[in-house]
C-alpha cells in the first residue's frame, strides 16, 4: 500500500514538474490572423515537449527547444471564420472565435491613442451605430523596459466594434479599419500600441539605433538599473522637499467651493483667457474661479452637462458645493455631467479650482463654454471672479526631474513592440512626430531607421508603412517665419523616399489651440486611401494630395511641379494659392504671388529678382493653406531647398 502511494506521489510530482504549454497574450480568443501569409503560432513549454496544432483543417507539429520556446508555421489561408484552434501537448488549449483577415499595427503618440470616448460630440452617432463583429482591436497599455526586448505582454484582449467596446477604440484606427472593411469585406484587426508624448527613438530597437552614437550612449547608461533608480530616487527626494501646497481655498473654516462661503477680496476676470494676459504676472499656482448663474426651472430635475473648453493645467469643478469633475492635465476637453436635481431654479454657484505649474494658466479661447440641459443652454463665457489660493516657488529651485521611463530610447519597443514581431501583419499606420518637434531636422533619418528596424524584426519584407503628417497647431503668424513644426512636416514628406510608404496630409484637420484635434475620422480615412493604393494595389485611386516634385527658375519666377495632382490642382476656396513664400540667396522669405498652371504652380515676388527658395505652408499653423487636388486632398507643406545652379 505504501509503495503504491509513493509511486502515485512520484507520478504526481513528475506531472507538476512539466511546464504546461503557454501562449503569448495576443494569441487568444477572438484574435484576427493575417490572411495569405504563413501564420506563426508560438509559445512556451517544457524543453523537448511535442505539440500538435490543429486549425481550419490544417495540422502542424512543433517541439519546444532547450529553452522551452516553440514556434509553428501554419500555411497561408484565405479570409474567413470564425474558426477554433486547438493545441495539444501536456495540456489542451482551445482558442475560439478566430477570424482570418488583415491585421494592422497602429502606433505612435497620443493622437493615435485618442479613443472614441474622448470625442463624444463629433462621434457619438458613429459609436452608437457601431456593429462590426469583424473589426477588432487589441489594446496594449503603456509598458516600458530599458534592459532588453520582452517575450510577451502582461495581458490583453481582442474586442469587437460594438457601441460599448468601440468607445475604447482609437478614433484614427477605427475609421481606418471601418473604411477598409466596408471596401474589401474582410475582417480587420487593429493592434494598438501607442503612448502619448514620447519621441520616435523610444519605439526603435537597440539594433535600429546603432547609427546614432548619442542615442546609444543613453541606451547603455539606462541599462544600469542602479543609475536609473538612484536618479529617480534623488528626483523624488527633491520633489518631497518642495513646499506642499498651502491652498487658502481649503484651509479656512469654510472652503471656497462651499455655498456657505462668503467671498471677500475676489477680482473680476474673463473666461476664456489666461490670467497672465489679464493683469496677473508669471503666476504658477492655484487660482480659484467662481460664477453665479441663473438657471430656469426647465433645466432642473434633469441631467445636465457642462462644457468648459480646455483648462491649463488641472481642475476641480464644483456645482453648488458638489464636486462634478476633475481632470489632472491640460489636454482633455472638460466635459462634465451633472446628475438630475443638482441644479435648482434661480442662482447656482459654479466654482473651479485651477492648478497651473508652468507657462500661462487659465482657460483656452476658441472652445465651448456652456451649461446645457433639457434643450436649453446657458453661455458660461464672460465675467467670472478669481482669487489666488497658493503661489508655487520656481521649479528650478529644486533641481531637475528624474528619468521618464516611457521617454527613453528602446523602452517602448522592448515592452510593447518586441512581443508582437512573430504576429503576422498587413502593415503599419503611424501617427507621431510631436515628440520630436524640438529636434525636427533629425526626424527623417530617425523615422527611416525605425521603419527599417521594424521590417527587419518582422521578417515580412517591406510591409506598407503609412503615416500622418503633423496637422496645423499653434499660434497663427501672418509673416513668413521659421517653424519647428513645418521643418518636421518636411522631414516627414522626405521620408516618402522609403519604399512602400505613404503619408496622410493633415494640414487642414488641426486646431490652432488643440494638440488633440477632434477631426480624426478624416485622418483615418486618408490613411485608408493610402492603404488601398500601397497595400491593396488599387491603380486608379487618388490617395494623396499634391506633393512637391521639382522646381526650376524662370527669370524672376519659380515654377513648381507636383505629383498626386489627381484630376487637377485647385484652391479649396477659389482664391489664388496662398501661403507661398519666396527668397533669394539671403533666404529672407517674403510672401509670393502664385498661380496654378496645369500641374504646376508659378511663384514670384517682384521685389525678389533672383529667387532660389520657395516654401509652402511653412508655419506651425498656416493661415491659408488652400492648395488641393480636385479630389479634395490638401497639398503637403514643403521647402524646395536651394535651386541655385
Amino acid at each position: 500500500m505504501r509503495i503504491g502511494i509513493t509511486i502515485w506521489l512520484c507520478l504526481l510530482l513528475y506531472q507538476c514538474s512539466i511546464a504546461q504549454v503557454k501562449l503569448p497574450q495576443i494569441v487568444r480568443d477572438s484574435m484576427i490572423l493575417q490572411r495569405n501569409v504563413k501564420i506563426k503560432i508560438w509559445g512556451w513549454a517544457s524543453p523537448g515537449e511535442k505539440l500538435s496544432i490543429s486549425f481550419n483543417e490544417k495540422k502542424v507539429k512543433a517541439v519546444a527547444d532547450k529553452n522551452g520556446k516553440w514556434l509553428a508555421f501554419l500555411p497561408p489561408m484565405k479570409s474567413g471564420g470564425p474558426y477554433t484552434m486547438t493545441i495539444d501537448a501536456s495540456n489542451h488549449i482551445s482558442i475560439k472565435e478566430i477570424l482570418i483577415g488583415d491585421v494592422w499595427l497602429c502606433s505612435g503618440q497620443s493622437n493615435m491613442v485618442h479613443q472614441m470616448i474622448l470625442h463624444p460630440e463629433l462621434y457619438e452617432k458613429d459609436a452608437a451605430s457601431a456593429n462590426y463583429p469583424d473589426i477588432r482591436q487589441f489594446w496594449i497599455p503603456t509598458l516600458t523596459d530599458l534592459q532588453a526586448p520582452r517575450d510577451d505582454l502582461p495581458t490583453g484582449y481582442w474586442k469587437w466594434a460594438n457601441p460599448q467596446d468601440v468607445q475604447q477604440f482609437s478614433v484614427v484606427a477605427y475609421f481606418f479599419g471601418k473604411m477598409l472593411h466596408e471596401k474589401y469585406h474582410v475582417p480587420i484587426g487593429l493592434i494598438n500600441a501607442s503612448v502619448g508624448g514620447p519621441p520616435v527613438e523610444c519605439w526603435t530597437s537597440e539594433e535600429g539605433l546603432k547609427q546614432f552614437p548619442s542615442v546609444m550612449s543613453t541606451v547603455e547608461k539606462n541599462k544600469d538599473t542602479a543609475y536609473v533608480n538612484e536618479t529617480n530616487r534623488a528626483a523624488a527626494l527633491r520633489n518631497a522637499n518642495r513646499p506642499r501646497p498651502n491652498d487658502k481655498g481649503l484651509i479656512g473654516p469654510i472652503p471656497w467651493y462651499d455655498t456657505a462661503y462668503t467671498p471677500k477680496g475676489w477680482r473680476n476676470i474673463n473666461v476664456p483667457g489666461y490670467w497672465e494676459d489679464q493683469g496677473v504676472k508669471d503666476l504658477n499656482g492655484i487660482v480659484w474661479y467662481r460664477k453665479e448663474v441663473d438657471v430656469p426651472r426647465s433645466m432642473t430635475n434633469v441631467p445636465a452637462k457642462i462644457r468648459m473648453g480646455r483648462i491649463v493645467d488641472a481642475d476641480l469643478f464644483y456645482v453648488n458645493g458638489k464636486l462634478v469633475g476633475n481632470t489632472t492635465y491640460q489636454y482633455p476637453q472638460r466635459r462634465y455631467t451633472l446628475p438630475a436635481g443638482l441644479l435648482h431654479t434661480g442662482k447656482n454657484l459654479l466654482v473651479i479650482k485651477v492648478t497651473n505649474t508652468a507657462g500661462k494658466g487659465g482657460f483656452l479661447p476658441d472652445k465651448p463654454y456652456y451649461l446645457a440641459a433639457n434643450g436649453d443652454t446657458i453661455d458660461l463665457k464672460g465675467d467670472w471672479q478669481y482669487k489666488v489660493g497658493d503661489v508655487f516657488p520656481p521649479r528650478e529651485d529644486f533641481g531637475g526631474g528624474g528619468i521618464a521611463l516611457d521617454y527613453q530610447p528602446t523602452a517602448l519597443y522592448n515592452a510593447m513592440i518586441a512581443p508582437l514581431t512573430n504576429y503576422a501583419i498587413r502593415g503599419v499606420i503611424w501617427y507621431q512626430g510631436e515628440g520630436n518637434t524640438g529636434r525636427p531636422s533629425e526626424y527623417q533619418e530617425r523615422l527611416t531607421a525605425m521603419i527599417n528596424d521594424w521590417r527587419s524584426h518582422w521578417q515580412q519584407g517591406d510591409f506598407p508603412f503609412l503615416y500622418v503628417q503633423l496637422p496645423n497647431f499653434g499660434d497663427m503668424q501672418y509673416l513668413p517665419s521659421e517653424s519647428g513644426w513645418a521643418t518636421l512636416r518636411d522631414q516627414q514628406r522626405k521620408t516618402l523616399s522609403v519604399p512602400k510608404t505613404a503619408m496622410a496630409v493633415a494640414i487642414d484637420l488641426g486646431d490652432w489651440n488643440e494638440l488633440h484635434p477632434d477631426r480624426k475620422k478624416e485622418i483615418g480615412e486618408r490613411l485608408a486611401l493610402a492603404a488601398m493604393k500601397i497595400s491593396y494595389g488599387e491603380k486608379n485611386i487618388v490617395y494623396s494630395g499634391p506633393l512637391y516634385q521639382s522646381a526650376k527658375i524662370d527669370s524672376n519666377k519659380i515654377i513648381i511641379r507636383f505629383s498626386n495632382t489627381g484630376s487637377g490642382l485647385i484652391t479649396i476656396d477659389g482664391e489664388e494659392p496662398g501661403e507661398f513664400a519666396i527668397a533669394g540667396p539671403d533666404k529672407k522669405f517674403v510672401w509670393a504671388k502664385a498661380k496654378i498652371e496645369g500641374d504646376r504652380v508659378v511663384v514670384w515676388n517682384d521685389s525678389v529678382s533672383s529667387p532660389i527658395y520657395v516654401r509652402y505652408a511653412w508655419a506651425d499653423c498656416p493661415v491659408n493653406a488652400n492648395l488641393y487636388n480636385k479630389e479634395g486632398l490638401p497639398a503637403s507643406p514643403f521647402e524646395t531647398g536651394s535651386l541655385e545652379q
